[in-house]
């Protein structure tokens, strides 16, 4: 078990000089499952920081030759949208190497709060084929839905006319981006929170706490609000003012959006783009033609060139809209 990356040798970091805030990442991470897909199989390591900013996933040789890649002009892309986009944020990667196995870690900013929980969760592809969870998904206590599930669920994003000229305009930026960088196969996840539903919930934990007097331990798994740490943005969460339900700072829940004045019930989305290291290589265009051959040519079918892939994935993130 990872306790302290600090307790990791730092190697070269990736990002160039004038991008990088610092030269090693501290953080004690929160326990989590390994990552698994809908048949059970092991995709790696997702843990948590212990103050819910940060990510770090485990990720594979290929991703982390596509990292080196990509990493000059991913920078130069931020810098040029002055950080307005919906790509992750790339914080450091490690190389853990443990008796002669390596092991690549990935830092990302976490997408969804600190401090406001996510009740709905979607990984949207725009694609219908092979596009919904499974049962073994749904029945997670917060399940990952798929495209399928998002148009049966008659789910809507309620942003107004504003908010949704921004998330587009980032979006279309950022697909510019991947198109260009031969990207396919990338995601948005979408994450719902319910401002009624998590007030009933606090206020059910405060009556249950008023029956049990219980001293908070230290070590204990559940999420810490901030971090002791000084630097960075955890010690920026150190002197924030107490929010009320359904508020955030735009400063430390970076991908967070209000729902609009009128929309049926008030609403946080928590919206960026996921998985952006699959580029359009043999492999991927081995699956396209096997996948055509299943579901015939004019199929949605993900493993489309980057250029096909990004046109329906644009189209269809409109139509999420109210």
């Amino acid at each position: 078990m990872i306790n302290d990356l600090s307790q990791v040798p730092v190697p070269v970091m990736l990002l160039p000089d004038d991008f990088k805030a610092s030269t090693k990442i501290k953080v004690s991470l929160a326990r989590s499952p390994p990552l698994k897909d809908e048949e059970g199989q092991c995709m790696g390591l997702l843990l948590t920081s212990y103050d819910r900013t940060l990510v770090v996933k485990e990720i594979t040789s290929e991703e982390v030759e596509e990292m080196h890649n990509i990493l000059s002009e991913y920078h130069q892309h931020i810098v040029t949208c002055h950080g307005s986009t919906l790509l992750p944020q790339f914080l450091a990667m490690y190389r853990v190497n443990v008796e002669s196995e390596d092991t690549y870690l990935l830092v990302m900013r976490n997408m969804f709060s600190h401090r406001l929980h996510v009740h709905r969760k979607y990984d949207l592809k725009g694609s219908l084929v092979s596009r919904e969870a499974s049962f073994k998904e749904k029945v997670k206590e917060l399940p990952t839905y798929k495209d399928i599930d998002f148009r049966n669920n008659m789910q809507k994003i309620y942003v107004s006319d504003e908010e949704k000229e921004k998330i587009m305009d980032k979006l279309n930026r950022d697909i510019e981006f991947l198109v260009h960088m031969r990207i396919m196969d990338y995601s948005l996840l979408l994450g719902i929170h319910d401002v009624e539903r998590a007030e009933r919930e606090e206020e059910e934990e405060m009556m249950e706490s008023s029956y049990e007097e219980e001293e908070e331990d230290e070590n204990s798994l559940g999420p810490a609000p901030y971090s002791t740490s000084p630097e960075g943005i955890a010690g920026y969460m150190n002197s924030f003012k107490p929010m009320g339900p359904g508020e955030f700072d735009p400063y430390v829940d970076v991908y967070a959006i209000q729902s609009t004045e009128g929309a049926p019930q008030r609403e946080v989305y928590f919206m960026g783009l996921i998985d952006v290291l699959t580029q359009y290589d043999a492999k991927k265009k081995a699956a396209h033609a096997a996948k055509a051959v299943k579901h015939g040519a004019g199929a949605e079918i993900s493993t489309v060139h980057p250029e096909q892939y990004a046109k329906r994935f644009r189209e269809f993130i409109t139509k999420i809209f109210a």
